[in-house]
């Protein structure tokens, strides 16, 4: 059995099978407890055995087999401080809409009607991630959202990039004062470039519309239709539009840097959690506090038009088409009935076209 220093382990971690990697690099010496660890193989290298030996302490040996349930718990782990440092990265830079809206470009990529094995159809895969990708016109922006993770994503490597986008879109919404998702984690990601989806695959805000919809609502239904999505989660996924804004130079609609009067000058309301905003000024929201997450963008579209509100086509269409209209009325009385009819949608959202390693996924509380 060969010895290995803690600053060795790091070098060993890098070249072994995937699974072997995440368990070991989850056995990081504390300064304060320090350790040797020693590895052998057995099994025909199915399994390993990472034996820490601390000074004050004898040996434990710690055994992870592929698929198993400690390398399961050590995945858990490392996903739960990737949250914790989503949380910190959210918290400091206040990128609630540019995450939530990355991962729903991710995700609303995906065609269910179309044929292929994994990851043909698309969907929430991390092909996001690469430049082919964001360089599509309704992405424009986004490169913004994946350099902001990339230090996320360097710090957790065992953490696909799928997993990233999607958890930071759900702990966006959370810490915007939005509902906790029961998300589910294991998305496996794209390896290149190639698996891209090809440009057209997300909605547009009004006409004329790429799939030649005469009208918005159609348009959204044939978006969201292809997704496997029905009109009550169309309407509530829309309701996401309270966080964020729309920015003239990436999407055609809102304002450039001269803002509105919501998003230019000192604003002390903005998040749930009563800090401040002190970041780019300018775009323009659907809602007054558009660092929040509630039920007004349902009420700010179906109120008299405020120049300073943006409201697009395919907004104001929820209150005119016949059945999207009970949806939206419902969601502009009743925050609580928004917030559980978006979870589930949106829960639904962030699972199109993943694959997910174990197969069942992996749940965090």
């Amino acid at each position: 059995m060969a010895c290995v220093s803690a600053f060795s382990l790091q070098r060993i971690t890098h070249n072994g099978p995937s699974s072997l990697r995440r368990s070991a690099q989850r056995l990081h010496p504390s300064p304060a407890s320090p350790l040797s660890f020693s590895l052998s193989r057995a099994d025909s290298g199915a399994l390993l055995v990472l034996r820490a030996e601390e000074e004050s302490k004898g040996s434990q040996a710690v055994a992870v087999k592929d698929g198993e349930g400690d390398e399961l718990a050590v995945r858990k782990e490392e996903l739960l401080k990737c949250r914790d440092a989503l949380r910190d990265l959210i918290d400091e830079t206040a990128a609630f809409g540019i995450l939530i809206r990355a991962a729903w470009h991710d995700a609303g990529t995906y065609d269910a009607k179309k044929e292929g094995e994994w990851p043909k159809k698309g969907g929430a895969n991390g092909s996001i991630r690469f430049p082919e990708e964001t360089s599509h016109a309704a992405n424009a922006g986004l490169d913004n959202a994946i350099k902001l993770l990339q230090p996320i994503k360097d710090r957790f490597q065992s953490v696909s990039w799928a997993d990233i986008l999607q958890m930071a879109s759900a702990v966006a919404i959370e810490m915007a004062g939005g509902p906790k998702i029961a998300m589910q984690y294991g998305r496996v990601d794209v390896d290149s470039p190639e698996d891209c989806p090809k440009e057209g695959n997300l909605p547009d805000g009004a006409a004329p519309f790429g799939d030649g919809a005469e009208t918005p609502a159609q348009h959204l239904r044939n978006v969201f239709y292809r997704m496997g999505l029905d009109d009550q989660e169309i309407v509530a996924l829309s309701g996401a539009h309270t966080v964020g804004r729309a920015w003239k130079n990436r999407s055609g609609f809102g304002r450039g840097e001269e803002g509105t009067n919501y998003t230019t000058g000192e604003h002390t309301d903005l998040r749930q959690d009563g800090k401040g905003y002190y970041g780019k000024e300018g775009g323009m929201s659907w809602t007054p506090r558009w660092l929040l997450f509630d039920n007004s963008y349902f009420t700010a579209v179906n109120a008299d038009d405020d120049p300073e509100l943006l409201k697009l086509q395919t907004d104001t269409c929820l209150f005119a088409d016949e059945a999207f209209r009970p949806y939206a009325l419902k969601y502009a009385d009743s925050q609580e009935a928004f917030f559980a009819d978006y979870s589930a949608a949106h829960k639904k959202l962030s699972e199109l076209g993943s694959k997910f390693d174990p197969p069942e996924g992996i749940t965090l509380d």
